[in-house]
């Protein structure tokens, strides 16, 4: 799982081939941090189809703010530098993100 932040993002997530799962976190967020577990556990199994990065969004909150992450645990699945799904709040279960990869793999 690669750790982008508001320098990294546009090369490894908006102009990235392929689709990219990105973690929005932020620090002190409980459900992010309940998350996370599955998230890595997902891109275990799901890595060599999907590219996983996570963002934290505390430390760049104009890029949350720009992608229209507005609440947390959001996880999104970009593709052409585009969004094209996410899973938000408490639709960010580990079953409802699976089942959202498996649309695109």
């Amino acid at each position: 799982m690669l750790e982008v932040d508001k320098k990294t993002f546009d090369d490894e997530v908006l102009k990235a081939d392929g689709y990219v799962l990105v973690d929005f976190y932020g620090d002190g967020c409980v459900p992010c941090a309940a998350l996370m577990p599955h998230i890595h556990g997902f891109a275990d199994v799901y890595g060599d189809k999907i590219k996983f990065c996570a963002l934290n969004t505390t430390k760049a909150r104009r890029l949350a703010i720009g992608q229209k992450i507005l609440g947390l645990p959001v996880i999104a699945i970009y593709k052409g530098g585009e969004k094209i799904d996410e899973c938000v709040k408490e639709d960010a279960t580990p079953e409802n993100v699976e089942a959202m990869i498996k649309k695109y793999i």
